[in-house]
């Protein structure tokens, strides 16, 4: 698919889906629909408190306005293969064009995976804020993979178990964009799809995601304590392709400072994923994707090799 055209469209919005609706199997086909022709989709009132997301807005922003030398406290160790840690990142996107940021990554599910060295100590407060956060999130995340599991005509537990039930890990990002003067030549994240199962994301107030439908750019305008929702790469093969992993990208803004938090959900790096077994059963359901260790997976979407 070719994406790196520059045509955007202002007036499309990507999905918004009320989760306070009682209907919930209404809210469930919008979820699935969503998922299907977008891949991209808002959810409001789902029952995390705007209060606490304002509160991890306002220690994650803290922490990236401290001096460097603490931020570096935090740091990405050199010669680790892992991806927690503090660290600025640098690379060309499709068209050429700088791509910078600084961000943070660290675990926040499940216990055993949390490695708290990258877990900032100041502000005081963002340990707190981070796993209040996490318990809520995990409850949103695998109520989204039911509905999509009931989508496909499976068991509720189908997504989850395929990513690795109890075992699923969330990992948190912090993205800090500053502002640019000239946005056309630098770009925040280049047009890419995730690599995981489900990404759940929250920004701050300056518009930059974008996501590419029909040709088109189009810019995912997020309501302040609404949540980004975005199906990646392993969701889309568990589906055999009936869920859409969406091709997306940051752009940056000319005067305001851009901080988004997406929590990836994916499986371990151990992990065996592909299309579920319950959908390539039947004659007429030949598997369109090769399974893949995860960590084979990452490797091979990130040096561009051939998937399958």
């Amino acid at each position: 698919m070719e994406t790196n055209t520059n045509q955007e469209n202002a007036s499309l919005d990507i999905p918004v889906i009320d989760l306070s609706n009682q209907d919930e199997e209404l809210v469930a086909r919008a979820v699935v629909k969503a998922s299907e022709e977008w891949g991209i989709f808002q959810v409001v009132n789902h029952g995390i408190p705007p209060e606490l997301i304002r509160r991890l807005q306002e220690v994650g922003k803290k922490f990236f306005e401290l001096p460097e030398a603490e931020k570096e406290a935090v740091s990405k160790p050199k010669d680790s293969m892992d991806t927690e840690g503090y660290r600025t990142m640098y690379q060309k996107d499709l068209e050429g064009r700088d791509a910078w940021v600084d961000h943070l990554f660290h675990r926040i599910w499940p216990p055993s995976r949390v490695t708290y060295r990258f877990w900032p100590k100041n502000p005081r407060e963002y340990i707190e804020v981070n796993e209040e956060y996490a318990s809520h999130l995990k409850k949103l995340s695998e109520k989204i993979m039911e509905w999509l599991s009931e989508g496909l005509g499976l068991r509720r537990e189908a997504l989850k178990e395929g990513l690795g039930g109890e075992m699923v890990e969330y990992l948190m990002k912090i993205n800090y964009y500053p502002p640019c003067i000239d946005p056309d030549l630098v770009v925040g994240a280049p047009d890419h799809t995730d690599v995981n199962g489900i990404t759940l994301l929250v920004a701050n107030e300056a518009l930059g995601l974008q996501a590419f439908k029909d040709d088109l750019w189009i810019d995912a305008k997020c309501n302040p304590s609404g949540i980004i929702v975005i199906i990646g790469d392993q969701i889309l093969r568990m589906s055999n392709g009936k869920y859409k992993s969406v091709q997306h990208r940051a752009t940056r803004d000319k005067e305001k400072t851009r901080i988004s938090w997406p929590v990836f959900v994916e499986s371990s790096l151990d992990h065996v994923f592909g299309p579920l077994p319950e959908l390539i059963s039947g004659e007429d359901s030949a598997p369109k994707f090769k399974p893949y260790v995860y960590k084979d997976f990452k490797f091979r979407k990130l040096k561009k090799l051939s998937l399958d």
